[in-house]
């Protein structure tokens, strides 16, 4: 019987919310790392067809998602990819096959590079890539004591509506349960201070020399109407990482995990399996 478990781990000074889908019969673990301004809400279309297979771990990010939204927390990329890294091996996981979407993905590459005993495979799902650090001049203003009330006027400007017409290629998807399982973190104010720290600690994502020493197998998917990281981006990430394929969609934008949940998880079983 499929073992669930919804819980939260206090990591690094953060308590980190997760899913845990323990499958008594399979072997390999799925670990889910979702994208910016994201949560495990994305894979909720996923998870179902996975959970099949595979044991899955679907992880909120600090600040994101039912996480705690904590202004101590290093919002680095590095950090980030440590948290995952001490839940999984708290959890006692040896092995997992790690799938990242969007911010997600780089995260997933920064764990591989810190811990590449613990991942057999990676996923990346229009993962983000060569993106530099903030301006300097942007970095000083998130030490202003109100700047976060700034990037909170700036949320809400674009608007949930907005956000998602920019992800997503099929509009019609779009729905209230949609708008509110995107929406429902950001009700919490807490969570504008922590990424005003984001803003400040985010690093750059891993160079081309960086993902040329990655040597665990992984499988690009893109999207090819995906307007926040180009398709372009995914060619050049497969040609920096030594053992990579690649696949696209046609008439899918940024978030696959939505346009395209039975297509991603075949092309996962077949990766995995294959």
């Amino acid at each position: 019987m499929l073992k669930e478990i919804h819980h939260k781990m206090k990591i690094l000074g953060t308590n980190i919310y997760y899913e845990y889908y323990h499958h008594p019969q399979q072997t390999d673990t799925i670990v889910l790392i979702h994208g910016f301004l994201s949560s495990t809400f994305s894979y909720r279309k996923l998870i179902p067809l996975l959970k099949k297979h595979f044991s899955i771990i679907a992880i909120d990010l600090p600040p994101f998602g039912k996480s705690e939204k904590a202004t101590k927390f290093f919002y680095s990329y590095h950090n980030m990819a440590k948290a995952v890294i001490e839940l999984l091996e708290r959890l006692q996981i040896k092995q997992a096959v790690i799938v990242g979407h969007s911010m997600g993905g780089q995260i997933s590459l920064y764990a591989a590079k810190q811990k590449p005993d613990l991942f057999k495979k990676i996923v990346l799902i229009c993962s983000s890539g060569y993106m530099q650090k903030m301006p300097s001049s942007l970095i000083f203003c998130s030490y202003l004591p109100y700047f976060y009330l700034y990037v909170k006027r700036q949320f809400i400007r674009q608007g949930v509506w907005k956000s998602l017409c920019s992800v997503v290629h099929d509009q019609s998807l779009i729905n209230e349960d949609m708008i509110y399982g995107y929406s429902e973190p950001f009700y919490d104010d807490k969570i504008f201070r922590a990424l005003t720290r984001m803003i400040r600690e985010r690093e750059g994502d891993l160079s081309s020399q960086d993902l040329k020493t990655i040597e665990i197998p992984c499988l690009l998917v893109w999207g090819e109407e995906d307007k926040i990281v180009p398709i372009e981006v995914g060619y050049q990430l497969q040609k920096d990482l030594p053992i990579s394929r690649f696949v696209s969609f046609k008439q899918t934008g940024h978030l696959v995990p939505e346009e395209r949940p039975y297509h991603v998880s075949n092309h996962i079983f077949d990766f995995c399996f294959g």
